[in-house]
This record gives C-alpha cells, sequence and structure tokens, in this order.
C-alpha cells in the first residue's frame, strides 16, 4: 500500500530529492522518448541525467522550468511504496527505463525496493521526499552538461540539467546571486583575463602553462614556503619525475592508485612511471642519510611535481589537472616525538595559511576506514597523537569518522574563503605502512633498531590549486606584496621617458616590482588598462613632476594622491609591500 511520509520542514535534502523527481517528470511530459537515469540532492541543489536524442537547449530549460512550476501548482501527493523485485522490474519494463532497470538488478536481494509516485510519474527511490509537490517553494533551473551512465566512460552518455531549491524566495534568491558572485571570481575566466597561466587543451589536457604574471606570484608563493621551512628546521629536496615501476609496487601506489596513474613506459627493456607522489623518494633520501636517534626528527620538504590520470570530464581550470606541485613534506621521528611534531606542523599551517587572509576554518580529525592496513594498536597511538596535538594548539575540532586514509589518521583543515566556500588546503597524515614497506630504521637509545613513524604533510595542497583559490579569494586582485607588478610607472609625453627609466630602475633595485608603460598612448588609456589588469598603483610623470621630482599617484581602485616626493613614495611603498 502507498503511504505519504512527511518530512522535516527544515530537509533541505528532501526538499532538493522531490525537486529532482519534479524535474524528471517535467522532462517526460514534454519529451516522452527521454529514458531517465538518476536525479539525487546535492550540497546545493539537485540534478538529473537524461538519456535524449540531442542536446537540451537554453530554452528547453525554460520551458522544463515553467512545467515543473506547473506540477508543483498541483500539488500532487508524493507516496512511497515498497515493491516485490518483479513487481519493480515490470513496472520499469513496462515504462521503458533500461536504466532503472540496471539498478533494479544491483539492489541486494534482502533490500526492500521501493517507488515513489506523483501523479503519472513513478521513480525507484529510497527517498526522503516531502509530502507534495506543493511543498516545493522555490525552484530553479541552472545548467547541463555530459556526463557518462555510473560516471564510466565507455556507458552511454547522458545530459545532465543541474538545478536547486529553497525553502523560500529570498534564500534561493541570495544563492543565485551567489552563484553569479563565483561566476564573476572563476579563475579560469580571471586567470585568461589578467594574463595569469592557460591550459593547454588540446595539446594536453589537465597541464598548465604559467605565464609571466602568473608565474611571478608563483614564485613569490614559492620563495615564502621556502623561507618559513628553512626557519622551521626543514631540509629541502629534489626527487626525479619518474622511476622503476617496482618503487611504485614496493610502495603501495600501484595497487592502491593505478587507476590515477599514467600508464608506464618502457626504457631499455624496464618499465618506468611518472611520478603520482613524491613520498617514496624522500624515503629513499632517509634511508641514504639517517644512522641514529640523534639525527631525529628529519623533516624533508619538496616542491615536487607530480602527475596523476583525471578523465578529462573531471577537468577544472587549476582545481584539477594533470601535472601539479605538491608543497610535499614528509617527517620521520620517533615514537614519543609524534604529537610533537604535528603541533610544530599545525603551527606551520597558521604561520603559512593566515598571510593570505584565510582565518576561519574548521578542522576535522578522520579516522580508521573500512579497509585499512596496520595493527589496532598503531591506528590508536596515531589517532592519540593527532587529537592530543590539536587538543594542546588549543583548535576545536570535528571527528570525521572513517574517513582516514588506508595507512593513518589525519588531519584535514578546511579554510573558508571571501564568500564563505570551504577549500580543503592543509593535511597532516601519520603512515605506519611506508616505514614497514622500506624496513625504514635507526638505532635508538639502546642501541637497537627501531621503526621511524613517518607523517605526510602539506599546507596548500598543491600550488596550482592554491593559486586559483587565491585568484578567486581577492579576485584577481592580489595585495600589493603578493601582486605581479605593484607599480606602473606612466608618461604622459615621449619627453618624460628618460626620467621615468630612471625612476623605474630606482624602484627595481629596491626591490620593488616595477614595469613601465611608456608607449605613446593617452594617460587615460594607460590608466584604465592597468586597472584592468588590476596593477595595486600606477604612477604618473609629466612636466610638473620631473620638474618637482614628485610622481602622481593612481591605485586600481580610483584613488589619486598628486605630487608626492619621490623619496616618501618609494619609502612607502617599500614598506607597504613587505609580506603579510
Amino acid at each position: 500500500m502507498a503511504q505519504v511520509v512527511v518530512q522535516d520542514k527544515g530537509d533541505l535534502k528532501a526538499l532538493r530529492h522531490s525537486a529532482a523527481h519534479t524535474l524528471a517528470q517535467a522532462v517526460k511530459r514534454l519529451f516522452p522518448e527521454a529514458r531517465v537515469g538518476v536525479g539525487p540532492a546535492t550540497d546545493d541543489g539537485f540534478y538529473y541525467d537524461f538519456h535524449y536524442s540531442r542536446p537540451f537547449t537554453p530554452e528547453d530549460l525554460v520551458r522544463i522550468e515553467d512545467e515543473m512550476r506547473k506540477i508543483i501548482s498541483q500539488g500532487l501527493v508524493i507516496e512511497r511504496r515498497p515493491v516485490s523485485r518483479e513487481e519493480a522490474v515490470a513496472l520499469f519494463s513496462g515504462m521503458d527505463e533500461p536504466f532503472k532497470l540496471e539498478l533494479i538488478s544491483s539492489i541486494p536481494d534482502e533490500a526492500e525496493i521501493t517507488v515513489y509516485e506523483q501523479g503519472e510519474f513513478v521513480d525507484l527511490c529510497r527517498g526522503p521526499h516531502v509530502a507534495g509537490t506543493g511543498d516545493i517553494p522555490a525552484i530553479k533551473l541552472l545548467t547541463t552538461s555530459g556526463a557518462y551512465w555510473k560516471g564510466i566512460e565507455s556507458n552511454p552518455s547522458l545530459q545532465r540539467i543541474y538545478g536547486t531549491a529553497f525553502w523560500s524566495e529570498a534564500d534561493l534568491a541570495a544563492h543565485l546571486l551567489k552563484l553569479e558572485e563565483i561566476r564573476r571570481r572563476d579563475h579560469r575566466k580571471l586567470g585568461r583575463e589578467l594574463d595569469l597561466f592557460r591550459t593547454l587543451d588540446e595539446k594536453g589536457a589537465g597541464l598548465v602553462l604559467w605565464l609571466p604574471r602568473g608565474s611571478r606570484v608563483r614564485r613569490i608563493l614559492e620563495d615564502l614556503w621556502k623561507s618559513l621551512h628553512d626557519r622551521h628546521g626543514y631540509k629541502y629536496v629534489y626527487s626525479p619525475h619518474i622511476a622503476r615501476l617496482d618503487l611504485w609496487k614496493q610502495s603501495g601506489h600501484w595497487d592502491y592508485y593505478r587507476d590515477s596513474m599514467f600508464s608506464p613506459m618502457e626504457i631499455e627493456g624496464v618499465e618506468y612511471e611518472l611520478k603520482p607522489m613524491n613520498c617514496p623518494f624522500h624515503i629513499m633520501i632517509f634511508r641514504e642519510s639517517v644512522k641514529s636517534y640523534r639525527d631525529l626528527p628529519i623533516r624533508l620538504s619538496e616542491l615536487g611535481t607530480v602527475y596523476r590520470y583525471e578523465r578529462s570530464g573531471t577537468l577544472h581550470g587549476l582545481m584539477r589537472v594533470r601535472g601539479f606541485t605538491q608543497d610535499d613534506a614528509h617527517l620521520f621521528c620517533r615514537p614519543e616525538d609524534l604529537a610533537s611534531e604535528i603541533e610544530k606542523v599545525l603551527v606551520l599551517v597558521d604561520e603559512m595559511i593566515g598571510r593570505f587572509g584565510f582565518t576561519d576554518r574548521t578542522v576535522y580529525l578522520s579516522t580508521r576506514p573500512e579497509k585499512s592496513v596496520g595493527s589496532d594498536e598503531h591506528w590508536k597511538m596515531a589517532t592519540d597523537a593527532l587529537e592530543s596535538a590539536l587538543i594542546k594548539s588549543g583548535i576545536p575540532y570535528q571527528t570525521d569518522p572513517g574517513e582516514g586514509v588506508f595507512y593513518g589518521p589525519k588531519i584535514d583543515i578546511k579554510f573558508h574563503d571571501a564568500i564563505g566556500r570551504s577549500w580543503q588546503l592543509s593535511t597532516v597524515q601519520v603512515d605506519f605502512n611506508l616505514p614497514e614497506k622500506f624496513d625504514l630504521s635507526f638505532r635508538n637509545t639502546q642501541g637497537e633498531a627501531e621503526r621511524p613513524i613517518m607523517i605526510h604533510r602539506a599546507l596548500f595542497g598543491s600550488i596550482e590549486r592554491f593559486f586559483g583559490i587565491l585568484v578567486e579569494h581577492y579576485v584577481g586582485a592580489f595585495p600589493l606584496w603578493l601582486a605581479p607588478e605593484q607599480v606602473m610607472i606612466m608618461t604622459i609625453a615621449d619627453r618624460h621617458i628618460p626620467d621615468a627609466e630612471a625612476l623605474l630602475e630606482r624602484l627595481k633595485s629596491s626591490g620593488i616590482r616595477a614595469e613601465g608603460d611608456f608607449r605613446n598612448e593617452k594617460i587615460g588609456f594607460k590608466i584604465r588598462e592597468a586597472q584592468m589588469l588590476k596593477v595595486p598603483e600606477m604612477w604618473i610623470i609629466g612636466d610638473r613632476e620631473v620638474a618637482e621630482g614628485r610622481v602622481s599617484i593612481r591605485t586600481r581602485e580610483g584613488e589619486k594622491t598628486d605630487l608626492v616626493l619621490r623619496d616618501e613614495a618609494i619609502s612607502s611603498l617599500i614598506e607597504r609591500a613587505r609580506p603579510a
């Protein structure tokens, strides 16, 4: 018998799940030949996948959304009905829904099968849902994209329609405004407009070309990263980009990460592999250098470029690429030093990430997953050390059960940007597995061989992704200390060029990133062009500026300061341009 299951009015997941069913019902009304796939709720909306003979157009989305509103206005009751496997097969066979039949075949024999009905529309579903379509107050369809059935490239190609739903029109309007702000901040668009980077695309999808302006910012990030690591007792190393496949088999990456690794290449009859991780190389460096407990802890750091196979459909600007540089470090320590080393990492995280304005964060302690390696004793020791470090550091945290990596528990730190989005950046992971696989040891205080504990640690995550986050956080307007050019010197006429060139050289010799625009163009045009590139300051040289040894200053925000003495302007700039 069908039953109505009433959900809590605050349950956004139920609301959006019901909106997804309403979307599918509208598509089936307008395009009866369409076959439906799956339609889940997501963190910020919902989607539904369809197999149809042609791509859905923007005009189609308008029609579909109008039909959804008609269904909502009809106030159809949403009813849950348990069915037998035979009934489910007969039902969806009669509806000619092959994707639903495939889903039914994958449901375990002992599991209950349920369908949800609203008017003429029936869907295979576990729920939850609101009581009826009239309880869906605010919806909006957003975009379409391609998708493979079950995410497998060899499966049929489907069309995914995205939408969102909220309990009020005000909440929906606020969300749409945020989406517009996200589009304005899109690092892919800004990266092209500001000449920061390009992706190779047809010449190599997922690979990045750093242009001169973006490369300057990257170099600042790397120099800051290295100087802080020097100060915190890390030793910088370099490792190769490939190694024999045997290394990745010994480390376990070939077994656990093969789907994310490129195919091996044969060199002189031996298989080599592009590195997906830096850790095995750091282990080999440890083996070369460490003999005694007096050598510990060893903190090895590297800005190491790694390569991972990502499906083309998942690539996204700098956020998800196939070649990227991890800001990697691996620490090797005695068991009794584990908690204190983690504390020091947490201090370094704050010292590094806080410089970029990321102060709001959420911290997670991720514990042992179902599929893992290692003894209960090791897992408890590692989890206790991570928790102790968080408590001693006074850092509030949440436990994320079962979300550790297969070789050990971890701390994940998510930082929130200027518009409140959460980004996973820093991570600290404890590993007993690799030291055992590579038979690492040191002589302890009793002169006996003892196994060190290994800590995997990253602050940015990767240079590429962190750079993309920074572009969106600042909307491309980097602070003065981080900007590709801190000053653009501009001349009003050609006769002012010798004086401007001397000032430019003086700024450069003072360590300021300065450029000159001495073209025969109107000064207003030059200012607007520099503002479009988001250069922090423009120093203008004309007749009075030359005669009096001064500059007129304009900022990218449009503020004006006329006729400042050059010594004062340079001293002020040097002070303000210091790294945060």
